[in-house]
């Protein structure tokens, strides 16, 4: 028997944040905060110093934009095409290919940023999808603290330097977790915008159906069949004959072929391939914590976990469980620690938790150095805090101790202490 969802899941008693906790937030929001600017009057980013584009990510987005405006939405997808518009837009060729592979819904958002000249819908893009991240960071920590903790997460600065969609996927995740015990339709709706994400689609349906939440389900179902019905009004059938032609083609180069080299992608898949390993190992090692991570997940939100928990282990989980995965697509690692972080500030922090998220964040730093898959590192190291919370490391009976569904009504007591 499943249970259900209680709003006081995400109330508690507040406890001092500790000064060292402060200290590093604040250090690493200045660095971050700092490094835009003089990155882009150095011309590093956005512009180099011949006045030409610097070729990154945030390219594909404007380009299949543009390519929407001239009436060509399906060649948004075709590389040979897209890397002509790239081109003309950034003044210079460059090696490779920054191809656009989002669902026809996306073309949406790059519709509108194509609007306007490239740096300003950059910059605008980065700085209004911010926005909403930092709004869900600090509705989960429950404090001002949240603000700071947000602007602090390293992955803000990579983010940020190609123009990546990663605060407006952290924000949709954040926000669906948050919403779920008090608003289950606006958490649909969140869920339902994020398909524009499919590799995120395994485990939130699982877990949906596993904690009986039915109407965060539909809805987020309803918004998702919408989406795809506008696009396809928008941009015509095809737009989505396009998506699904060229999606077997970008799964063979960058899962197969490694176009992009092993240590830019974050999961246990890549890091596989970085040390290696032949592609069947590592599609074996990848769904194996797939299944592992689903089955643990279901699990526990059938139990009397607290709601925190829960929603930490599962942002957590949508990471683990993905084999295409970047490290700007960390920016959702940010959920689960503002979770770990409010149950500290309520219950307090086992000595080796916030050293373990130092740990975690030198990680996600020293990426740039090392150019290897660090962000995994760093989310086995969440992963292990949400299981320690769990009670997995002190014993093996945490899922037995919560077998037994409340018998009244199937309610979660979100106010238990572990």
């Amino acid at each position: 028997m499943a249970t259900s969802i209680s709003a006081p899941a995400l109330e508690g008693k507040h406890s001092a944040i500790p000064a060292s906790l402060v200290n590093v937030c604040f250090v690493l929001c200045v660095l971050n905060a700092s490094f835009f600017p003089t990155a882009f009057f150095s011309h590093w980013w956005i512009y180099d110093s011949n006045g030409l584009g610097v070729p990154t990510d945030f390219v594909n987005v404007w380009s299949a934009g543009r390519l929407v405006l001239e009436g060509r939405p399906a060649q948004a997808y075709d590389w040979a095409i897209q890397k002509q518009v790239q081109v003309a837009v950034l003044g210079q060729s460059y090696e490779g290919n920054f191809a656009w592979h989002y669902p026809p819904p996306f073309l949406f958002v790059a519709t509108f940023l194509a609007q306007f000249p490239y740096a300003v819908a950059f910059i605008g893009w980065a700085s209004v999808s911010l926005i909403p991240y930092l709004i869900t960071m600090r509705a989960i920590v429950g404090r001002p603290f949240g603000w700071l903790l947000a602007a602090a997460f390293p992955v803000v600065l990579t983010n940020t330097l190609v123009g990546q969609n990663g605060f407006l996927t952290a924000s949709l995740i954040g926000g669906a977790l948050y919403l779920m015990p008090t608003r289950p339709i606006m958490a649909g709706i969140c869920l339902g915008l994020l398909s524009y994400k499919p590799q995120y689609g395994f485990l939130f349906p699982l877990v949906l159906i596993a904690a009986s939440q039915w109407t965060v389900f539909f809805t987020a179902g309803i918004v998702a069949v919408a989406m795809a019905f506008a696009s396809w009004l928008a941009f015509g059938t095809e737009s989505w004959q396009a998506f699904f032609h060229w999606m077997p083609m970008f799964s063979q180069a960058f899962l197969t072929e490694g176009r992009a080299p092993w240590g830019k992608m974050q999961s246990i898949f890549a890091l596989v391939r970085y040390f290696g390993g032949a592609e069947q190992v590592a599609w074996i090692c990848q769904w194996l914590m797939s299944g592992a991570v689903a089955v643990l997940l279901v699990l526990m939100w059938r139990r009397r976990f607290d709601y925190s928990l829960k929603a930490a282990a599962l942002a957590a989980g949508t990471l683990l469980t993905t084999p295409y995965l970047f490290l700007y697509d960390v920016m959702v690692l940010a959920i689960p620690v503002a979770f770990l972080i409010r149950l500290g500030l309520s219950q307090g922090f086992q000595r080796y938790e916030l050293p373990a998220l130092g740990l975690a964040a030198a990680l996600l730093l020293f990426y740039p150095l090392v150019g290897a898959p660090t962000g995994f590192g760093a989310t086995l190291i969440v992963a292990g805090l949400i299981a320690g919370r769990c009670g997995l490391w002190r014993n093996g009976a945490a899922f037995r101790a919560r077998d037994m569904p409340d018998a009244a009504n199937g309610s979660v007591r979100a106010a238990e202490r572990l």
